[in-house]
């Protein structure tokens, strides 16, 4: 039948994952950091993901698709509801052994403000500098995060989901006004986190810079779980 349903620009998407949150219906999920909608059937047409989408990238389309199915929908919601919700609000106790490092000298913060919006794309720390573009919850789950990745770096943090922002416009002025030297990107292992990683990544294309960098993605643990170029 054609109908109206929702569709998705990947182009568009930063993948916070606040319309996967928004879909009370899960008919959207996060594939490789960007919102897809898994299945037609899920989907009322009725587009409560819309007014949540920071950067637009959901609209709607008529189109042939399969009709709403409300008791197929139920039975999903039924089936997963212990782990409903993006998987990085999901609970959970976290049992980590408590480990020993050196005294601390201090904090290796080195400029401020720390927060994406709020820093100044001119800023002379910026220029020659290695920055650190830091998901917020990075500091607090890896241990030794001032000393490994905030020592000498100017540091960035910021969290695409809950700011509702696309980070990549602030990104490009400020690649775009200052000698950027090096990149290191920290995000978590849960999907919604990949929108940092695609700001920064969009920034880079848009202010036509090639910098070294790479992308650090941690465990809600605490570990390194890979270290890929930029």
């Amino acid at each position: 039948m054609v109908r109206k349903i929702i569709k998705i620009d990947k182009e568009k998407c930063n993948g916070c994952g606040a319309c996967v949150t928004a879909c009370h219906e899960n008919a959207i999920g996060l594939v490789n950091g960007k919102a897809v909608l898994l299945r037609d059937d899920y989907c009322d047409g009725l587009g409560d993901c819309l007014p949540t989408c920071p950067t637009n990238a959901i609209s709607f389309e008529e189109r042939e698709a399969a009709a709403y199915d409300e008791q197929a929908v139920k039975a999903n919601q039924k089936k997963r509801a212990n782990h409903s919700g993006c998987p990085g609000s999901q609970s959970k106790q976290l049992q980590n052994e408590t480990v020993a490092f050196p005294p601390m000298e201090g904090s290796c913060l080195s400029q401020w403000p720390v927060q994406i919006k709020l820093a100044p794309v001119n800023a002379p720390y910026f220029h020659q500098s290695h920055l650190l573009i830091a998901a917020d919850c990075t500091a607090y789950s890896y241990a030794n995060f001032h000393q490994q990745f905030m020592k000498g770096a100017i540091t960035l943090i910021g969290c695409p989901k809950l700011d509702m922002v696309d980070y990549s416009e602030k990104l490009v002025e400020i690649f775009q006004h200052n000698e950027i030297q090096e990149i290191t990107v920290t995000r978590m292992e849960v999907p919604c986190c990949g929108g940092m990683e695609y700001a920064v990544k969009t920034a880079l294309q848009k202010a036509r810079k090639q910098i070294l960098g790479k992308v650090v993605t941690l465990s809600t643990e605490g570990n390194i779980l890979s270290i890929q170029p930029l």
